[in-house]
């Protein structure tokens, strides 16, 4: 491979079918010891992300809930 005048590089087909990586998926690239390594940025939420405001709507005070879940 190389890289273009542009600064993009082309991964070949069967890497690209076997690795999953299609149109519009997007990809980081990380620096290691021994390079640079090209990964799929995976689309999992942090797990702070998947609980943020769950109780915020219900009309629930969160420190008496928590105070309660505690047994206090």
């Amino acid at each position: 491979m190389r890289i273009s005048e542009r600064g993009q590089i082309t991964i070949p087909k069967r890497l690209r079918d076997r690795f999953g990586l299609h149109h519009n998926v997007e990809v980081e690239v990380v620096p290691t010891a021994k390079g640079l390594l090209i990964q799929k940025r995976t689309a999992a939420e942090h797990p702070v992300d998947q609980v943020y405001g769950v109780l915020g709507g219900a009309g629930i005070d969160v420190d008496a809930y928590i105070e309660e879940v505690r047994g206090r």
